[in-house]
């Protein structure tokens, strides 16, 4: 049985609606997960839920967590933190893959040192699929690597390829790398280095994308360093909120307004799903030994399972093996990524 360790501890309503996902994830999943955390807080939720603990259902006790206040740096100190025993799990193959809601900084701290790098990678990348019109678009990094030179976006080019293609289903995905003009030449220096590497690849590449290709639609792929791409993360998730709450207060101001809403609601609920970061469960570490899979500190019980559901696909669909192999398929004649 595939069996993921889960950071119990970690997001803001943990433990509760983590072990609830976990449960949600073995009823209707059927995934085993590490349930790692403070025993008694575990076993009362689990006896409140009307589960015992099983092989599928494992809890392993950790007496410390990280708080999201803390620098990530800590987490290589608390050897007894549910984040790092869930860690040591995966590394030391008892588990399949990495769960948690936790502090962010540190979430990458444990994939990258204690589950660790996949040998052909040289820096794993946080790569997260965004809504558009036609489906998704992954964008990537957004958030690991604040410095990079060419070379590194186009490793993140050829993993984004990979995960587009072999976890999302989208066949030979059209790569760009983000600009502040779709001409070849504008950019700053990283993407003018870049964009000839990118150029000369077997990807898919169709050149610069600019801000607004991102929810357009016009690339599956969209590479950029971590600094950028973070920016543009934290941007895109302040506006959507700032839409629906621009729309909750004019709804308000009419009755023929609220009767209009009533009518749009089942757009509306459609379009709160393609957004509801619940229904992606996370995003991946993409680069590491095995799924690393953070997400979102507000995750209730079902992005948990979601996020479970995320880690076990890239196993079912052998990410690491085929990403090794486009690795070399995929780069320019002659260059080594």
């Amino acid at each position: 049985m595939t069996k993921i360790a889960v950071d119990c501890m970690g997001g803001d309503y943990a433990p509760e609606e983590i072990v609830k996902g976990c449960i949600l994830a073995y009823k209707e999943l059927g995934l085993g997960t590490y349930l790692v955390g403070d025993r008694k807080a575990i076993e009362s939720i689990l006896r409140k839920e009307g589960v015992k603990e099983s092989e599928a259902l494992t809890i392993v006790h950790a007496e410390e967590k990280v708080e999201m206040h803390e620098p990530p740096s800590v987490v290589l100190k608390k050897k007894n933190s549910s984040l790092y025993v869930a860690g040591m799990l995966v590394r030391e193959g008892e588990a399949d893959g990495l769960v948690s809601a936790g502090n962010t900084g540190a979430v990458l701290t444990v994939g990258k040192f204690v589950v660790g790098t996949a040998e052909e990678v040289e820096r794993p990348s946080i790569g997260v699929p965004l809504p558009n019109p036609k489906g998704k678009t992954v964008l990537l990094d957004v958030g690991a690597n604040v410095d990079c030179k060419p070379r590194h976006l186009l490793q993140f080019a050829i993993i984004g390829h990979t995960y587009a293609e072999e976890i999302l289903g989208i066949k030979n995905p059209r790569v760009g790398i983000l600009s502040i003009g779709e001409e070849e030449g504008k950019g700053n220096e990283l993407v003018k280095e870049t964009y000839p590497l990118l150029k000369r690849s077997k990807l898919n590449f169709l050149g610069n994308a600019e801000g607004r290709d991102i929810y357009a639609g016009t690339f599956d792929v969209i590479v950029c360093d971590g600094f950028v791409g973070n920016v543009v993360l934290k941007a895109s998730e302040s506006l959507g909120f700032a839409v629906l709450q621009i729309i909750k207060e004019e709804v308000q101001k009419s009755i023929l307004a609220r009767l209009g809403a009533l009518l749009m609601l089942p757009a509306l609920n459609n379009f709160k799903k393609k957004a509801d970061f619940a229904e992606y469960g996370g995003i991946p570490l993409l680069g590491a030994k095995k799924p690393v899979i953070i997400t979102h500190g507000r995750a209730n019980a079902k992005a948990i399972k979601n996020a479970i559901r995320v880690a076990n696909e890239f196993l079912t669909h052998h990410f690491n093996e085929k990403l090794k192999d486009n690795l070399i398929k995929l780069a320019p004649e002659g260059v080594k990524v």
